[in-house]
């Protein structure tokens, strides 16, 4: 590993400290919610290869007189994934009613994911479209007509219901189909079109808990449901899908003062009560019959083999499958007798699998020991080897385990990455937070999903985090451009969208996961179904543009997945006797370079402009192997060009930048 770090940052200061791991999991909450976050894509790199290998010239930049553009093809550098919530995509309707009904407030489908939606997303540098809530979860509309038993609002959070609370594996939302009866074809027909637009498909699987009345309708032949064939006379046994609370029946929650399902309409279910004989634990892992308000009561805890008293009721994986091949761990599971669940979730994706479905979003993946992940990602791996893996992670000391034993591909980088951006932005923590949040990484940076915004967090725009779109602009260049890892970005995000509407479950800042809804500034983007942006403003125009450009350069450009050197420290350290010319923690910058590219990003964290000196190092501008005389840098982000330095192999760009704006700079030798 050591190797790894040393090549990675090539001797940046940044190795002179040693890493702090962050001891917490974390955890977010709507009011009385349970909490999720979010994120994809193709294994680029082995976690144990002692370099990274260059990639080939980047065709990409082309120089048109003087200034080097950022264009984008098919071939990705690094994925860009596009969190979409998929009732909430397409719903043109604008009444945003409080609570209110899907024909009152109207819901998206999957034929609104139309060519020109799908050719709008992937001008951004989109590879893979994450569809988030395609899963037949609870909800409260009725759809008994097709057979579908009616769920009951004492543990549905929103009318729409939780996306988290799946009801059936094996086929898909309801509500997201022209014809219900017909629904499974019509997500079939999207997966269709999504590959031929030219990218790829990932829902979400969430194997810690199901629904509180998880019944398949659509289950293949011969498979049981999740419970079907527990002995609810015991606690726990190995092969129980689910724990029990023997000898007392299931009580629904005292509900928070001035909480209602539904906000008090009635509802012939809405009674205070929910058979459920014996109860069984819920999914965030209370062992009460009658769990709190702030449990994730609409769900139950499934069961992996793991005892009551934590230990494990199944074989244990050695620690040398960490360098081991995902056909390696198939070989090791062959022979052993795992636990029920696991064969359940291995049949499920394998399904989608079969469906076209490319990847997989996993939910709080770190509840689920990382045994099973072993099973269920070599198995999936073993039929795709390019499936795209990504898991929700939120404890640090975690982090490897899951990546080598457990096989994922990815992990969110929320606790340490994402936090410590949020604080710069907030402007309540210094820039040199985040090349200490990226070191402590370093060994697995590439595995390391970053994001601004998903839908467990806040909109950048909404008065809880920022207020302003425009502050979220060096955050995206930084979290986009820092690393190899993927980039996600949230439908309407790229439209300054402000998550400001109280839909009923929940509260403002978050756009609503709960609730039918529209989304109002990703609604001028959609234009009636037009996908042309021709109901935006000025503004949101302009910062859709600034995305595309962002995400085209971190999908495209050969040095992405090259090496990475801090900047930030090295000038942080400089003694500018100048103060117009004084770089300060309001900055951030680092270098992306191989042997084919040379990239310097700068970002202004401040509404004020600032002038000064960047000083390149003589150990990179070494790496860069760069004579002493004046070269030529191009802004991929405009037509701005910028003169370097080179005097005794210490380079210095003289630099002036506006409010909030980032540069990245592109050698031209």
């Amino acid at each position: 590993m050591a190797g790894i770090i040393c090549d990675y940052f090539v001797n940046s200061p940044v190795l002179d400290t040693i890493p702090m791991r962050l001891p917490l999991s974390y955890m977010l909450s709507y009011p009385f919610a349970r909490t999720w976050s979010v994120p994809l894509v193709i294994f680029t790199s082995s976690l144990f290869a002692c370099s990274h290998e260059p990639g080939k010239r980047d065709e990409n930049v082309q120089d048109k007189g003087d200034v080097a553009v950022a264009s984008i093809t098919d071939e990705h550098v690094k994925p860009v994934v596009y969190q979409v919530f998929t009732r909430l995509f397409g719903n043109t309707n604008t009444t945003n009613k409080s609570w209110g009904t899907i024909e009152e407030n109207g819901v998206g489908k999957f034929s609104d994911f139309t060519d020109e939606a799908l050719q709008g997303i992937k001008e951004l540098g989109v590879s893979h479209i994450w569809y988030t809530g395609v899963p037949h979860h609870d909800v409260i509309t009725d759809y008994s007509a097709y057979g579908i038993s009616n769920d009951d609002p004492d543990v549905v959070k929103g009318r729409a219901g939780s996306p988290y609370a799946v009801k059936d594996y094996y086929t898909v939302n309801p509500d997201l189909a022209d014809d219900p009866a017909n629904r499974l074809a019509e997500f079939e027909a999207l997966i269709e079109r999504t590959h031929k637009n030219g990218m790829k498909v990932i829902i979400d699987i969430v194997p810690n808990h199901v629904a509180r009345n998880y019944q398949s309708l659509a289950k293949p032949d011969g498979a049981n449901d999740f419970g079907e064939k527990d002995d609810v006379s015991l606690e726990y046994a190995r092969d129980n899908n689910f724990y029990y609370v023997v000898g007392q029946d299931f009580m629904v929650p005292k509900a928070p003062q001035g909480y209602q399902p539904l906000g008090g309409e009635t509802h012939l279910l809405a009674d205070g009560e929910f058979k459920e004989s014996p109860a069984k634990w819920t999914g965030n892992g209370s062992r009460k019959a009658q769990p709190d308000a702030n449990d994730w009561y609409e769900t139950v805890k499934v069961n992996y083999g793991v005892k009551p008293d934590g230990t494990y009721d199944f074989a244990m994986l050695p620690a040398q499958y960490a360098n081991k091949t995902a056909d390696e761990h198939v070989v090791f599971w062959a022979d052993k007798s795992v636990p029920d669940s696991w064969i359940k979730f291995r049949d499920i994706t394998q399904y989608w699998l079969a469906k076209g479905v490319d990847g997989f979003r996993y939910d709080m993946a770190e509840m689920v020991p990382v045994a099973f992940w072993s099973y269920l990602n070599s198995h999936i791996k073993h039929i795709n080897p390019d499936a795209f893996l990504l898991a929700e992670v939120y404890d640090p000391s975690k982090y490897r385990e899951y990546i080598t034993l457990g096989k994922m591909d990815f992990l969110y980088d929320k606790v340490g990455f994402y936090d410590s951006l949020k604080g710069v932005m907030q402007g309540h923590l210094p820039a040199s937070v985040i090349t200490k949040a990226h070191s402590e990484v370093a060994d697995i940076e590439q595995h390391m999903l970053h994001f601004l915004e998903n839908h467990d967090e806040q909109r950048i725009a909404s008065p809880q985090f920022v207020g302003s779109s425009e502050l979220g602009k060096p955050a995206l260049v930084v979290s986009a451009l820092i690393s190899r890892a993927p980039t996600l970005i949230y439908f309407g995000q790229e439209v300054g969208e402000d998550g400001s509407e109280n839909m009923g479950f929940g509260s403002a800042s978050r756009t609503t996961i709960f609730d039918y809804a529209g989304v109002p500034a990703h609604q001028r983007w959609m234009n009636q179904g037009k996908f042309d942006g021709g109901l935006l403003a000025p503004s949101e125009r302009a910062l859709r543009d600034y995305y595309r450009r962002v995400l085209r350069i971190s999908a495209s450009q050969s040095a992405m997945e090259g090496h990475y050197v801090d900047l930030h420290s090295v000038n942080l350290n400089q003694n500018n006797n100048n103060d117009v010319a004084t770089y300060n923690e309001d900055l951030y910058s680092f270098s992306r370079f191989n042997d084919e590219q040379k990239i310097v990003v700068v970002s202004n964290f401040s509404q004020a402009g600032k002038q000064f000196e960047l000083v390149i190092p003589e150990r990179l501008v070494s790496k860069w192997d760069l004579p002493d005389g004046g070269y030529t840098m191009f802004d991929l982000l405009s037509d701005q060009k910028m003169n370097i330095r080179v005097e005794n192999q210490k380079a210095r760009i003289s630099m002036t930048l506006g409010s909030l704006q980032s540069v990245v700079l592109n050698l031209v030798k």
